[in-house]
C-alpha cells in the first residue's frame, strides 16, 4: 500500500489529492525566481537573505532549496539530520526554520542517491517540512563519481527512472529532478523525457556538460534548453541553470530559453539580492549605491550587516545588535568614518586556556546557519578582501571566534567601505575610473573565447555586491591554469614529429601544425576544451576550488 493510500486508510478518509506538474507549479506561486541547491551554501539564513530583498507580496515569486543532502545519511542519521536540517525546535514539533511555512516557502529539498529505498526513506522524513523532493542529478565533482550519484548517474537511465518514479509512487509531495545536457541535444530530450516519464512535476537543466567544471567551466549552453522547450509537451515546467551573473540575465534567460523558471548558484552567492529590484534613482538610501555613470548595486557593507542580523534573529534566536545608520558622504561623521580601521586590534579576546575554564562534555550541536558563514562571506567580499588584504586575513582567523569575530569583519568591512565612497566622492569619481581603464582599454575579443566583454559589463566597484567572472577554458589554458592530458601532449607531438620529415608538395608541414604553447585548437579545427578528457586542470587533481564545490549542483 502506498504512503498516500497508507494515510487516508488510518485517517478514515481521503487525503488532499498530490497535485503534478504544471497544476503543481501553479499551486505555489509559478516562482521564476529559483535559489539553486548548493552543498553547505543554500541553508535557512542564505535562503531568507535572498527572500529579504523581494517585497512580501512578491515572496511566492521566489523558490528556494536546501543545500543537497545525503538520503542514505538523512534516512538513517538522527545525528546528520539535526546537523544540517533544522524543521522543528529540539524535542518538539514546533516549527523552527528549514521550511517554516510562515518564512521558507516554497521550498525543495534536495538529495543525491543511488538506492530507491534508501531515497524513500529520506524522502518522508522531509516531506512535512517542504513542498517538493528534489533528485540531484547535475553534481560532477570527484566525490558523486566516487559515491555513484549525480551527475555520474546518467549513464544508468533505468535507475534514474526507479528513483524518480519510487518517489512519485509513494510520496505524499511531488519529485522534481536536475540534470545537466549530454553530448548532443538528442540524447539529452531523451533523457528529459525519461525524466518526465518516471513521475517529475518539474525539470531544471543545467546548461553545462557533467565535465565543465572548473577552469573547464566555460558558457552554459541555453540554445539546448529552448530546444527542450520547443520539443518536450507544452505542460512540462522547465527551470533553466547557468550563466546568471547579474540581474538583468534572468530576463535574458527566460525569453532566450522559454523556461518558466531561472535557476541562480554562483550569481546569488555573489549577489543574494539578484532576483530583486533596484530603487529609483533618488531612492539609493544606505544600501545601495549609484555611481556618476548610472551603474551601481548593493553596497557589500549593507548585505554583510543584513546576513549578520538574519543569524542573530533567527539562528542564535537573540535580537541584533544595535547599529549606527551606515555611512554615505556628507554625514557628519564622514571625517572619522572616512578613516580606515586598524583591523588588528578590532578582533575579539582569544580564548582563554582549556585549564582556565570550565569543562564541559556536551559539545554544542551543529548548526549549518554558522557553518556556512565563513565560505559566505569570502564569496559576498571577494572583491573587497582582494583589495583589503588585512579583512581577508581577519575573515580567515574568524571561523573559531564565532559571531563576535563575524561582527569585527562587520566593522572593518563597514570601516573600509567608508573609505572607499570618501574617496569616490572626494576625486569626483576618478579614483574608480584609474582603476578601471586598463580594463575598458582592452578588446572585447571573439564571442565564447574571450571573457573581457563579461568583465566589463560586470565590473563595480569593490564595495558593490558583484559576479566572480570565470576566465573561459582557452583563456585558462594560455594562462596555465589548465593543460593539455600527458596523452594529448604525447599525440601532438609525434604528430608534429611526423610532419616534420614529411612534406606534400615539396612544402613542409610544420607550418600548418599546432605550436605546443596554443591553448586554442588541436591540429588546426577541433577546440581542445570540447574534446572529452583531453584536458587536465591542475587544480583540479584538489578537486579544484572549494567554490566550485559548493555550487556543482
Amino acid at each position: 500500500m502506498s504512503e498516500r493510500a497508507q494515510a487516508a486508510s488510518a485517517g478514515g478518509g481521503e487525503v488532499k489529492a498530490k497535485l503534478h506538474g504544471r497544476a503543481f507549479y501553479e499551486s505555489i506561486g509559478s516562482p521564476k525566481f529559483i535559489v539553486a541547491p548548493m552543498v553547505d551554501q543554500s541553508e535557512f539564513a542564505w535562503r531568507m537573505l535572498t527572500r529579504s530583498y523581494l517585497p512580501s507580496s512578491e515572496q511566492s515569486n521566489l523558490l528556494a532549496y536546501t543545500p543537497m543532502f545525503h538520503a542514505r545519511l538523512f534516512a538513517q542519521e538522527d545525528k546528520y539530520r539535526r546537523a544540517h536540517f533544522q524543521a522543528t525546535r529540539p524535542d518538539t514539533t514546533e516549527p523552527w526554520l528549514d521550511g517554516n511555512p510562515s518564512i521558507d516557502r516554497p521550498l525543495f529539498v534536495q538529495f543525491c542517491a543511488n538506492d530507491p529505498a534508501h531515497l524513500l526513506a529520506a524522502a518522508k522524513l522531509a516531506a512535512p517540512h517542504c513542498d517538493a523532493v528534489d533528485l540531484n542529478l547535475g553534481c560532477p565533482q570527484g566525490i558523486a563519481r566516487k559515491g555513484h550519484y549525480g551527475a555520474f548517474l546518467q549513464e544508468d537511465q533505468d535507475l534514474i527512472f526507479r528513483l524518480i518514479n519510487t518517489l512519485h509512487k509513494e510520496l505524499p509531495i511531488p519529485v522534481t529532478a536536475k540534470i545537466r545536457i549530454l553530448e548532443t541535444r538528442e540524447k539529452t530530450l531523451e533523457y528529459a523525457r525519461n525524466v518526465l516519464r518516471a513521475g517529475a512535476s518539474i525539470l531544471t537543466v543545467h546548461g553545462r556538460r557533467r565535465e565543465q567544471k572548473g577552469h573547464l567551466t566555460g558558457v552554459a549552453d541555453w540554445d539546448v534548453i529552448r530546444y527542450l522547450r520547443e520539443n518536450l509537451p507544452p505542460e512540462t515546467v522547465l527551470f533553466a541553470n547557468g550563466n546568471i551573473l547579474q540581474a538583468g540575465d534572468v530576463q535574458r534567460c527566460l525569453e532566450a530559453t522559454g523556461a518558466d523558471g531561472v535557476m541562480s548558484a554562483e550569481g546569488n552567492l555573489s549577489d543574494p539580492a539578484i532576483f530583486g529590484r533596484a530603487p529609483g534613482v533618488g531612492e539609493e538610501g544606505r544600501e545601495y549605491w549609484r555611481g556618476k555613470d548610472g551603474k551601481g548595486g548593493w553596497r557589500v557593507d549593507a548585505v554583510m550587516r543584513r546576513y549578520m542580523d538574519i543569524l542573530h534573529r533567527y539562528a542564535e534566536g537573540v535580537d541584533p545588535p544595535q547599529r549606527r545608520p551606515l555611512f554615505i558622504p556628507g554625514d557628519e561623521e564622514a571625517a572619522a568614518g572616512a578613516e580606515a580601521a586598524d583591523t588588528t586590534t578590532d578582533e575579539p579576546p582569544a580564548k582563554k586556556r582549556r585549564k582556565d575554564t570550565p569543562t564541559s562534555n556536551k559539545r554544542p550541536e551543529p548548526n549549518p546557519n554558522f557553518s556556512a558563514v565563513q565560505s559566505h562571506l569570502f564569496h559576498l567580499l571577494r572583491h573587497l578582501v582582494s583589495r583589503h588584504t588585512d579583512v581577508r586575513d581577519m575573515l580567515a582567523r574568524s571561523s573559531r571566534g564565532g559571531m563576535p569575530a563575524f561582527e569585527c569583519v562587520l566593522a572593518a568591512v563597514e570601516s573600509k567601505v567608508a573609505a572607499g565612497l570618501a574617496e569616490y566622492e572626494r576625486t569626483g569619481g576618478s579614483s574608480w575610473d584609474d582603476e578601471v581603464r586598463e580594463l575598458y582599454a582592452r578588446e572585447d575579443g571573439p564571442e565564447g573565447e574571450s571573457s573581457v566583454g563579461t568583465m566589463k559589463r560586470c565590473k563595480r566597484p569593490w564595495w558593490v555586491v558583484q559576479p566572480i567572472v570565470r576566465p573561459l577554458p582557452s583563456e585558462a589554458m594560455a594562462k596555465g591554469a589548465i593543460r593539455p592530458s600527458k596523452k594529448d601532449r604525447q599525440e601532438q607531438k609525434k604528430e608534429q614529429e611526423e610532419a616534420s620529415g614529411k612534406g606534400i608538395g615539396g612544402k613542409s608541414e610544420d607550418s600548418a601544425a599546432v605550436p605546443e604553447g596554443d591553448g586554442k585548437k588541436k591540429n588546426g579545427n577541433v577546440p581542445v576544451e570540447e574534446e572529452n578528457g583531453d584536458l587536465q586542470s591542475t587544480e583540479q587533481q584538489k578537486d579544484l576550488a572549494a567554490r566550485d564545490e559548493l555550487v556543482a549542483g
